[in-house]
């Protein structure tokens, strides 16, 4: 085709599009008018590379990628987009050392247990006797959870979120450790967790320190333990580097497990904000503190293990979808690119 004829063929339809780019159009039909365009240019670049009209095509097609990428951005951006999608996928990625440091922590946490009951000393020796001595008084007077209502909410708010916070950054550094530091920590919290709960089983009250303590402790221990396997993240990267280099693998394992830790920030928020607000009420009906119980453990359920699984599988069909539309396409751009350089 000459291209007089494919000028006289397409004018109309082209400064119809340029008139659209001044207008409201929905994403999707601009979405369809730059693969139109970007086909258009395809041709002209192959049969009139140095014509006006193929420069033209080039700056109209690049003014449409501008108008789909701004807009994108306005309606996704960057941080919802990394708590929605970037996480999950990572999420998906890690699994095995979630589990990895679940199971670690569940069994260090029995093995507090364990001694707590064994072992008089032990209690004192992982708690200190100030705790212990005044939560003895606190049972006594009939109130053993009066710990959690000895400070002054909004600084223990702020006490409580920046510790954890920290405590979990700290804990995803020791994986530098070839990932023996960030074990170490859930070593530590999990011997912690294990005493405290047999304690209170002891005194008869192992119901009740549930529906009191895992009001923030839902969230709370489920944090340190994705810290931990953030942690383990960046100890692997250095272990078993795979088809990477070993610099490459510390960079990937490093960046990847850093996002992990970044996105724990909004549930240390919550948990204390719950112990702080909301455990001190110890005497809420037991609908009230199973409610938030029950719904802290769905979320993390859904969140990091159900949703980056339907995630995946989502993606996985539109890779193999050839006739995927082009609002897809985009939707997936970014998860594809990770999805594809993961395998």
């Amino acid at each position: 085709m000459r291209e007089a004829q494919f000028l006289k063929q397409n004018a109309e339809k082209w400064k119809q599009y340029e008139a659209e780019l001044n207008t409201n159009v929905s994403t999707d039909i601009t979405a369809d008018r730059f693969v139109e365009l970007t086909d258009d240019l395809a041709y002209g670049r192959t049969f009139y590379p140095e014509s006006n009209t193929t420069r033209y095509l080039n700056g109209l097609a690049a003014q449409f990628h501008q108008k789909i990428y701004r807009n994108k951005k306005e309606k996704k951006g960057r941080i919802f987009w990394f708590w929605q999608y970037e996480l999950p996928f990572l999420f998906k990625r890690y699994h095995r050392q979630f589990l990895y440091s679940f199971l670690f922590f569940v069994l260090f946490a029995l093995m507090g247990a364990l001694s707590a009951k064994y072992d008089d000393t032990f209690l004192r020796l992982i708690l200190g006797d100030g705790y212990v001595n005044m939560t003895d008084n606190n049972i006594e007077k009939g109130d053993p959870f009066g710990v959690y209502k000895s400070e002054d909410s909004v600084s223990m708010f702020f006490s409580i979120a920046y510790n954890n916070i920290s405590v979990s950054f700290f804990g995803y550094v020791l994986g530098i450790f070839v990932s023996v530091g960030s074990i170490w920590l859930l070593f530590q919290n999990g011997i912690m967790m294990g005493s405290f709960q047999y304690y209170f089983i002891s005194k008869g009250l192992g119901a009740k320190f549930i529906t009191v303590v895992f009001i923030h402790g839902t969230l709370e221990l489920w944090s340190i333990i994705i810290a931990g396997a953030a942690g383990m993240i960046l100890g692997n990267s250095i272990l078993f580097p795979g088809t990477y280099t070993r610099a490459a693998s510390i960079a990937r394992g490093g960046k990847d497990g850093l996002k992990i830790v970044i996105g724990l920030i909004p549930l240390f928020l919550t948990a204390a904000f719950f112990e702080s607000f909301v455990t001190r009420y110890t005497g809420m009906p037991l609908w009230v503190s199973l409610s938030i119980l029950i719904g802290s453990l769905a979320f993390i359920i859904w969140y990091f293990i159900i949703y980056p699984i339907q995630l995946h599988k989502r993606l996985q069909a539109l890779n193999n979808n050839p006739d995927t539309k082009t609002e897809n396409k985009n939707f997936t751009a970014w998860l594809s690119k990770k999805f594809n350089s993961e395998k």
